[in-house]
């Protein structure tokens, strides 16, 4: 393979490197019950590894003749990351957007500040309910609560927009408008309801009868976009698939917020040690890792990794299942590759909530190709 440099084939003007997702760190502060990743508890005096700046930094330069326009900040916790502050400052340097999900325990003004500083910032806060009680019980660690309201107030300070992202669960259900209402007061821009993905501690709470069934996450969806949004002046934005959205929740400006369309095909993963991956699921699903950043050029990757040759091949007419015969197959692309590879090994696989719902009769008939 060839160092790279300059490579501007079809492939790569067709399908350009919109945004890199780094996961950061392979620990977090908290043990969140839900986590599709399940990072290794980070408790203080104890850490674990974290991808280094001049590996950032190469990635980013790297990226950026292949068409990037944002870098994503994960984790584990993006903000546990030794030197997040540098991070940062590479971000505003190199002049790529940046888009953060966090659970708010490290914020500072200073870090707030940065954040707010670099080019089309954007920051989510996982917030799980309206009080300590239930937010605690999924977050699993005390005082995470207050920790992840004040983020947000630290951030609105900074001159942001915070999305509050809320992990719907039968334990918190209920507190759905009170957490749209909280938001309201601490002067977030929207709230994104996400589904529980049946991976890693995820599909551990599914298996105990902890997540809301499909009829119940469908009806919840309808509830929210199409009654709770009409009493807010903020976006209400709901994670299930393009299938069961108005069409106008899916496309225009709130589109970066969060509109539940994976664009799969325009983007990478950058593992805490460096490796390339479909998204996050590299860290526990091998053969979804594609290079190795500062060894392996990423144009190169980007080009020749078999995975995303077969993806961009494939997507959306080998779908199979109801997303085969889903109308909006080529904006949803399967929902999520990765989800879908997770529990089957099969990346044609359909999206387990489409597929439920068909068999309970609520996949959308207007929806299914005649």
């Amino acid at each position: 393979m060839t160092s790279g440099e300059n490579i501007q084939t079809s492939e790569v003007r067709n399908f350009p490197l919109k945004q890199i997702y780094f996961y950061l760190t392979e620990g977090c502060n908290l043990r969140c019950r839900h986590c599709w990743l399940a990072p290794k508890y980070q408790s203080p005096g104890k850490s674990f590894p974290a991808l280094e700046p001049d590996i950032f930094q190469q990635v980013i330069r790297e990226a950026k003749p292949l068409g990037l326009s944002g870098v994503k900040l994960t984790g584990g916790e993006p903000l546990l990351h030794p030197r997040i502050s540098e991070l940062l400052d590479i971000i505003r340097s190199e002049e790529v957007g940046m888009s953060m999900e966090t659970n708010g325990v490290l914020c500072t003004p200073e870090l707030a500040e940065k954040m707010a500083a670099c080019k089309d910032s954007f920051v989510s806060v996982s917030i799980d309910g309206a009080d300590a009680e239930t937010h605690e019980w999924v977050r699993g660690v005390k005082g995470c609560f207050e920790a992840a309201t004040e983020a947000v107030r630290l951030f609105v300070k900074a001159g942001l927009k915070p999305q509050l992202i809320m992990s719907v669960m039968k334990h918190n259900k209920d507190q759905i408008e009170a957490v749209v209402r909280m938001a309201e007061s601490l002067g977030a821009g929207s709230v994104k309801f996400n589904i529980v993905q049946p991976s890693s501690r995820g599909n551990t709470m599914h298996e105990a009868g902890q997540t809301l069934t499909i009829e119940e996450l469908v009806e919840t969806g309808n509830w929210v976009e199409n009654s709770l949004s009409d009493t807010t002046d903020i976006n209400l934005l709901y994670s299930h698939p393009p299938a069961f959205k108005p069409l106008g929740k899916m496309f225009g400006e709130n589109n970066r917020a969060g509109c539940g369309i994976c664009g799969i095909l325009g983007i990478i993963g950058v593992l805490p040690d460096g490796a390339y991956a479909l998204c996050g699921v590299g860290e526990t699903v091998p053969e979804l890792i594609f290079g190795q950043a500062g060894k392996d050029h990423l144009a190169g990757v980007w080009e020749n990794a078999r995975v995303i040759r077969e993806l961009r091949e494939g997507l959306p007419q080998r779908l199979n299942g109801i997303c085969n015969d889903c109308m909006m197959k080529a904006i949803c692309l399967g929902q999520c590759i990765a989800q879908n590879y997770y529990s089957s090994k099969n990346l044609w696989a359909p999206f387990w909530y489409c597929e439920d719902a068909r068999k309970a009769g609520l996949f959308p008939e207007t929806r299914i190709r005649p």
